[in-house]
């Protein structure tokens, strides 16, 4: 992680806990974090689960990546330290989200596992959860969906350091959640999530 550079300074414990939070909100939050290659489906998936979980009378919010480097992220590109220090802001931001009780869905190419690893510790070393959402499509599929036509800019040298053309992406190993984008509707997608949340307690408040 970055290196502390400012000192004297100090974490200020309030009185009202996150599990207080919790059994406020009715739910045990948790960062959502789904990972995969543009045009895989991470936003969609996110959109139509934050939906189905405000119908569920549960709170979250969506991290996008491309709402994101709008605004606190805007000073950063895409080269590799680029890409690290975005994922460590979003980690940050998205455990803040958890610390009040809700559900992160953060939706992030997050292309390098050892980006992810580290998000996933930081969670780790305060007792929060975090989840690894892998919204798997493969490139030939989200090559021909290309969205917003980055693909296409990509393949004709416009856009450099573009993940599945001249940037790797290297796959989860170990996901909490596989989801197959190119096999299953959206509907089954956020099925298989809220199934997941259901069965592993976190839509009761703790």
């Amino acid at each position: 992680m970055t290196e502390q550079i400012a000192t004297n300074v100090h974490w200020h414990h309030g009185e009202v806990t996150r599990a207080d939070r919790n059994r406020l909100l009715h739910q045990k939050a948790a960062t959502l974090w789904f990972t995969g290659l543009s045009g895989s489906g991470k936003s969609t998936i996110a959109v139509a689960l934050e939906s189905a979980l405000y119908g569920m009378g549960k709170v979250s919010y969506r991290l996008d990546g491309d709402n994101i480097r709008l605004g606190i992220n805007k000073n950063l590109g895409f080269t590799a330290d680029d890409r690290t220090e975005n994922i460590r802001r979003i980690g940050e931001i998205a455990k803040l989200f958890v610390d009040t009780g809700i559900f992160a869905l953060s939706s992030f190419i997050s292309p390098y596992r050892e980006d992810r690893d580290k998000v996933r510790q930081l969670h780790d070393d305060s007792n929060f959860t975090f989840i690894e959402v892998f919204v798997d499509c493969p490139l030939a599929e989200a090559e021909k969906r290309d969205p917003k036509g980055l693909y296409k800019k990509a393949r004709a040298g416009e856009i450099k350091n573009f993940t599945g053309i001249d940037d790797p992406y290297e796959a989860p190993l170990n996901p909490e959640i596989h989801l197959n984008t190119a096999t299953m509707t959206l509907e089954e997608e956020v099925q298989t999530i809220i199934d997941y949340l259901d069965k592993n307690g976190f839509l009761i408040g703790s």
